[in-house]
């Protein structure tokens, strides 16, 4: 058997290459003896999961994303996720973890001997998530995380602190952190993590193949082994699902963000949609005119800009319009905040784009984030409609008290 060895200075120890190990690892002792590990499954379920509890930084967060790597939060193990609005725990999640970006990263542990690791997992996860970006409210997530802090004997504040960088008494940072993990339950912004000692192929085709369909979900294996032997222990993470279909359609986790602004937007959009730069002209002159603020994006390979109007104390972004030349609408985002909260009022509102010209948003799209080209509105006519249209919606939004 031919091995390839690489040492590694924290630890001295050698290890395999490539996607499949050997069943050894191997330690260079202090007297230059050369020492083998067997890999070796774990004794049970449970055991996987407190070494996770203890050590998040298992996920491999590095691997994830190399460019930043993620760093995790523990919220709680076993986490309830209920199965109505304000209806009891349907379901226990295994581990709920938030990274530094307060992105909800659900975690589910199992061994490799358990046939259920195949296909029955995938669906119990599918079920977790899908009541979690539903009926999780940030409040209870924030509620469990201080209750894990406390049964650990730590200060939440502190705890979160640290975790941010910050200071404890920077309760400003600290509330933009939960704001945004609301945002991105809101948006169904999650990171599915299977974990097991060993990825079966059976998952690993799954992992893949739904990592390449969901976004901005996004679902990852994490196979840690155990190798084990003269009283010593080493742990070997590996990410499976990262395909380059995956990263391409979600963007390279190698890639920085990149802050756009006015001028590096309408460069971007001339070269990919020149018919589009006058509608986004005008839309842009229209907002600054009469929202509080514009947003721009951050975006590593598309830009966007987001009109803003600021009122009683809630931002309401109105829609993004994006640098491949289309305008995204937020209905999906008018359903948490007045009077758009009301589904008569969302309603109205589609009816009066539907009124456009070249519009067709289907009623399904009152709680989702429909995408129409740019050039639909190229015709002044029908881009002075669009525009009229979102003015009644901030006139409807002032008119909140």
């Amino acid at each position: 058997m031919t091995v390839t060895l690489e040492v590694t200075v924290t630890c001295k120890a050698y290890l395999t290459q490539g996607n499949t190990m050997t069943g050894k690892v191997y330690l260079i002792q202090s007297d230059n003896q050369l020492l083998a590990l067997e890999e070796q499954p774990y004794a049970n379920e449970d055991m996987l999961q407190t070494l996770l509890e203890q050590y998040p930084d298992l996920l491999a967060g590095d691997q994830i994303d190399p460019a930043t790597p993620r760093r995790w939060l523990l919220v709680a193990r076993e986490m309830g996720v209920p199965g109505e609005v304000g209806g009891g725990n349907l379901f226990a999640l295994d581990h709920l973890f938030l990274d530094q970006d307060g992105i909800p990263t659900l975690v589910e542990v199992k061994r490799s001997s358990d046939t259920r690791i195949r296909r029955e997992v995938v669906a119990q996860m599918l079920d977790y998530a899908a009541n979690a970006v539903a009926y999780w409210p940030v409040e209870s997530l924030r509620a469990r995380f201080e209750a894990t802090c406390n049964a650990a004997g730590d200060d939440p504040s502190l705890r979160l602190a640290e975790f941010l960088e910050t200071q404890s008494e920077d309760e400003q940072t600290m509330e933009r952190f939960w704001g945004q993990v609301k945002t991105n339950l809101q948006a169904r912004k999650l990171r599915l993590i299977f974990v097991a000692d060993q990825i079966p192929p059976e998952l690993r085709r799954i992992v893949e193949f739904l990592n390449e369909q969901m976004d901005p979900a996004e679902v990852l294996a994490v196979e840690v082994r155990q190798y084990v032997g003269s009283g010593l222990r080493t742990l070997t993470p590996r990410v499976i699902g990262q395909t380059s279909e995956a990263q391409q359609k979600k963007g390279s986790p190698s890639l920085p963000k990149r802050q756009w602004d006015e001028s590096s937007f309408f460069a971007e959009l001339h070269s990919r949609s020149p018919e589009a730069v006058p509608v986004a002209r005008a839309i842009l002159d229209w907002g600054h005119q009469r929202v509080t603020r514009i947003l721009w994006g951050k975006g590593s390979t598309q830009g966007s800009f987001v009109p803003t109007l600021h009122h009683n104390g809630t931002d309401h972004q109105l829609f993004a319009i994006w640098t491949v030349g289309t305008i995204e609408f937020y209905f999906y985002w008018y359903q948490y905040k007045p009077p758009f909260d009301q589904i008569a009022m969302r309603r109205t509102l589609l009816q009066r784009l539907n009124a456009i010209p070249g519009i067709n948003l289907a009623e399904d799209m009152l709680a989702r984030r429909p995408t129409v080209p740019l050039n639909r509105f190229v015709d002044d006519a029908a881009l002075q409609e669009l525009l009229a249209t979102y003015t009644w919606m901030l006139d409807q939004i002032k008119a909140t008290t």
